[in-house]
């Protein structure tokens, strides 16, 4: 036994199998020696029961001195109760971001979620969190990773703020299961980018070079009766899209559609003339129980985008999506002096901000309302302001 210097190191021979060199001034600081004349320092020590050996560093990365240094903390560390080698194995094992998000679809998502959510947040972690976060063990990761991730999705700033907000959920999770720290979640309060909302409504001429194209379309046979009366319907009645889509011959009733279950629960949605007349002049199949059917015997029409790609580009409009349909109904029915309160439960919102993003759309229907009440209030008290001698009767 000898002290570790570099001289020493150096003076040490391979053999045929490893073997352990101890230091004489330092208890439990060592060196293994490899058949390949690798050469490897490291501390030996008792946890418990247990005898540990953990590996500071190579020979030729490390001095003899720092790696002394090293094994002096480490075996500090080990009078203190700690445990370098425990750790490490439990760092190497740790649960990570990319095993939470597996647990989260399987546990949570799939049980809680509605299949549009749960859609949305697979895509999520295919293409955001996965890359970027996957790797990192879950109770390694800090707000400073998060407010990374968040500011590196900059340039795409609804995503990045739906992607943080989903961290949060997932670190609320973790800590429920143990994964984490109570109160340690590093998503929350991450401050959102400003997003620019996408608001598109149809004007009265769109609104009706719309109605003749989809009228060309079905006289010509270019689309199917189904997917026009699917686009018809979303303006008539306000719905989402996968309402239309998904709506059974049993929800529909002589003046509402009745839902089951939507985005926002349970629905009774306001059936005019107009939609009830479309559905009912709609073929219907024995065995299948949708309203608008697509190339399947028993299913529903699934994917109106390409019928509605080649519709809006006929109609002029090409910048309109089928959502910007139920932001005209909303649109129109705001104009029409609808207060928001009805709309609300109309559009099925869940809360009342959602719907006032329309209230601006009411202007110049409280611009009217407004000057009908000040040329009726005028017309009764008969003065208005004259010069600085204060004022004087309206004749």
């Amino acid at each position: 036994m000898f002290k570790l210097t570099k001289r020493t190191v150096d003076g040490l021979d391979p053999r045929e199998k490893d073997y352990l060199v101890w230091d004489a001034d330092m208890r439990g600081f060592g060196l293994r020696v490899y058949p390949s004349g690798k050469k490897a320092y490291l501390v030996q020590y008792r946890s418990g029961r247990r005898t540990r050996r953990f590996t500071i560093g190579q020979y030729g990365v490390l001095t003899a001195e720092e790696a002394r240094k090293r094994a002096r903390q480490l075996l500090g560390e080990v009078a203190h109760g700690g445990d370098p080698s425990g750790d490490k194995q439990n760092r190497l094992h740790a649960p990570t971001i990319a095993g939470l998000c597996d647990r989260f679809l399987e546990e949570y998502v799939d049980q809680h979620c509605k299949p549009t959510t749960a859609r949305d947040y697979r895509s999520i972690i295919r293409r955001l969190i996965r890359p970027r976060l996957g790797p990192l063990p879950i109770a390694e990761v800090t707000r400073a990773d998060v407010v990374a991730f968040h500011h590196g999705l900059r340039e795409t700033p609804y995503q990045a703020n739906r992607a943080a907000a989903m961290l949060s959920k997932l670190f609320n999770l973790a800590e429920d299961w143990g994964l984490r720290q109570a109160g340690s979640n590093p998503a929350r309060r991450i401050k959102k980018f400003r997003e620019e909302e996408k608001k598109r409504y149809l004007s009265d001429e769109e609104q009706t070079r719309l109605g003749n194209v989809l009228l060309e379309a079905l006289d010509e046979g270019s689309e199917t009766i189904y997917a026009v009366s699917a686009i018809l319907l979303l303006p008539y009645t306000g719905c989402r899209l996968n309402e239309i889509l998904t709506l059974k011959w049993s929800y529909v009733t002589t003046h509402h559609l009745e839902l089951p279950d939507s985005k926002t629960g349970r629905r009774r949605i306001p059936l005019p003339r107009e939609g009830y007349d479309i559905i009912q002049s709609l073929p219907r199949q024995p065995k299948n129980p949708y309203v608008i059917l697509g190339e399947s015997e028993e299913g529903p029409l699934v994917n109106l985008q390409k019928p509605w790609r080649r519709i809006r580009k006929r109609a002029g409009i090409p910048d309109v999506r089928i959502h910007d349909l139920r932001h005209t109904y909303a649109s129109v029915a705001m104009k029409d002096g609808i207060d928001p309160f009805t709309l609300k439960e109309i559009m099925g919102h869940k809360n009342l901000t959602t719907t006032l993003r329309y209230a601006h759309l009411a202007d110049e229907a409280v611009q009217r309302a407004a000057g009908s009440v000040a040329a009726r209030l005028a017309g009764a008290i008969g003065r208005r302001p004259s010069d600085r001698n204060g004022l004087r009767v309206v004749k």
